[in-house]
């Protein structure tokens, strides 16, 4: 049985000041299955997920989705002025569309429960470590409840354990059915990906 992908990307080409940083790139994401994207610093990686979100534009090529795409970014910075608690900050996610206030704190409980940040709820975001920060982020993202989840190294930086409960959560999310697709350095991470795309200088290699 062939899968029916969740995002197919197909011939992207992108350029930076007129010179292409991606070259006749394609790739799909699949439901139920996780694809890391890896390849050396410069390859193009961010650049690439960024357009399957529909962050950036490609110049050639076109991008398909089924659905919504929930992309999470590595270390977003939030100003220390800013009162912000985790809750609020996971929260962020359902503003995609209105829904009423009993079903946003179901989401929100959900999401902070998924990433094992329940008893976080409440406490500043500015008082966790770097690691829970960046599980709030992947909150905000399951938060959306979109059945695309993109993610730009969500994990770079962080001690062994905290990379092992990341690659948990993601897998955790493929299972219940999402197309999983996240940029990484951490060969334990390609290890346990479904699906591999590996870029090298803007082309994607065998």
């Amino acid at each position: 049985m062939i899968e029916t992908p969740a995002l197919r990307a197909a011939g992207i080409c992108f350029s930076y000041d007129r010179v292409d940083v991606l070259h006749d790139v394609s790739a799909d994401l699949v439901p139920g299955a996780l694809t890391a994207i890896v390849g050396a610093n410069g390859s193009g990686k961010s650049t690439l997920v960024e357009i399957m979100a529909g962050v950036r534009a490609p110049r050639e090529g076109r991008v398909e989705r089924t659905g919504e795409v929930a992309l999470v970014v590595q270390r977003a910075r939030i100003p220390e002025t800013l009162p912000m608690t985790a809750r609020e900050a996971v929260a962020m996610g359902t503003w995609a569309r209105r829904r009423p206030r009993r079903e946003v704190r179901r989401i929100v409980d959900d999401a902070l429960e998924r990433v094992g940040l329940a008893e976080f709820a409440r406490r500043s975001i500015h008082a966790l470590s770097g690691g829970q920060r960046q599980r709030v982020l992947i909150a905000q993202g399951i938060a959306r409840d979109a059945p695309i989840l993109l993610l730009d190294e969500p994990a770079a930086g962080l001690d062994v354990a905290s990379r092992a409960r990341t690659r948990a959560i993601l897998a955790d999310e493929a299972d219940r059915g999402r197309a999983v697709g996240w940029v990484t350095h951490d060969e334990e991470d390609v290890a346990c990906a479904h699906r591999t795309v590996r870029l090298e200088a803007g082309r994607r290699v065998a």
